[in-house]
């Protein structure tokens, strides 16, 4: 289980965990204005030739209305480096760098507009966007409109996969307790942030070590957390995957942490879309493809230091 899973009941554990990590700025590709809706928006836009948007690979793909409009309506909640996060007036990050090469296959805009997350699936139900680009875990509720009780509460939306997501241990530059798994942490100290999915991970972990304790020490923020590892006062801390290797590669210039270990808990990050525009859908899971095979997906992911979670090929509702 990832973050962004739970993240209608973790709001504000999320907020504060990011807050620590998007400290850099970067340079992105999506402008920001104001909304009417007091939302931020943005758009990126496709490579021309002649003077067309036509000439793309494949423009032809898709529906009739986007082509006329030649734009894609996006949302997504840019607060969640290195996925999706505002700097200097810009959304940057993995999702938006990845739309921006798909735009150069369907030949339209993708235009963004961040709002808040429990809103997304909302805003493709009612039409407002026509995609959901915003790490969102594929599962089986969202596909089939379930709330986490299992109530029907919408008719759900459909996904393409592109992008594999668990979770990490983020110890300090040169790990030198050696830790490479949840079981290394056996009677040592681990810092996390309170409340999280992280620290129930930890708890598990705890009860499976029995008396070779685990303690577990937990904080406000994960930039707490962080800054006790760094001390040498515990040997690690947890996150998702992306965060945990967006911390690593910017803290101190790259000098006060590494990832180690596998991801444990992994899933699967899907571009949302609704069951009734499956037009919408397969020409998206094409253009993803595209990317794949040209090397501008890698790319993507390798800029942000998020390689181990890309996926061989674009999968449709793949999610558990």
């Amino acid at each position: 289980m990832t973050a962004r899973t739970t993240r209608c009941t973790t709001a504000k554990t999320r907020t504060s965990r990011l807050a620590a990590v998007a400290a850099i700025a970067v340079a992105g590709s999506v402008l920001l204005t104001a909304c009417g809706d007091q939302t931020d928006s943005g758009s990126t836009s496709p490579t021309k030739e002649g003077g067309s948007t036509n000439a793309a690979p494949l423009f032809s793909k898709l529906p009739a209305d986007i082509q006329k409009a030649g734009v894609i309506k996006v949302g997504t909640d840019a607060s969640y480096a290195p996925m999706e996060f505002t700097e200097g007036g810009k959304i940057v990050g993995v999702d938006p760098d990845l739309a921006q090469a798909l735009s150069k296959q369907l030949g339209v805009e993708f235009q963004f507009t961040s709002g808040t997350f429990d809103g997304l699936i909302t805003s493709i139900y009612t039409g407002r966007q026509q995609l959901i680009m915003s790490s969102m875990t594929d599962n089986k509720k969202r596909q089939e409109g379930l709330d986490d009780n299992g109530k029907k509460i919408g008719k759900g939306i459909d996904f393409v996969d592109y992008f594999s997501s668990g979770v990490s241990l983020l110890v300090k530059k040169g790990n030198p307790q050696g830790v490479n798994s949840l079981d290394d942490l056996c009677g040592k100290t681990v810092a996390v942030q309170r409340g999280t999915i992280y620290e129930d991970t930890f708890k598990a972990q705890a009860t499976k070590c029995g008396d070779k304790k685990l303690t577990i020490q937990a904080f406000d923020t994960d930039a707490e957390a962080q800054t006790r590892v760094k001390a040498g006062g515990a040997v690690a801390d947890l996150n998702d995957y992306p965060v945990a290797a967006y911390i690593a590669k910017t803290s101190g210039g790259g000098n006060d942490f590494e990832v180690v270990g596998s991801q444990s808990d992994v899933g699967l990050f899907g571009i949302g879309v609704s069951k009734d525009n499956t037009q919408l859908r397969d020409a998206v899971k094409e253009a993803l493809d595209a990317i794949i095979k040209d090397g501008t997906y890698a790319e993507a992911l390798k800029k942000w230091n998020v390689e181990d979670s890309a996926v061989k090929s674009a999968t449709v509702n793949a999610g558990k």
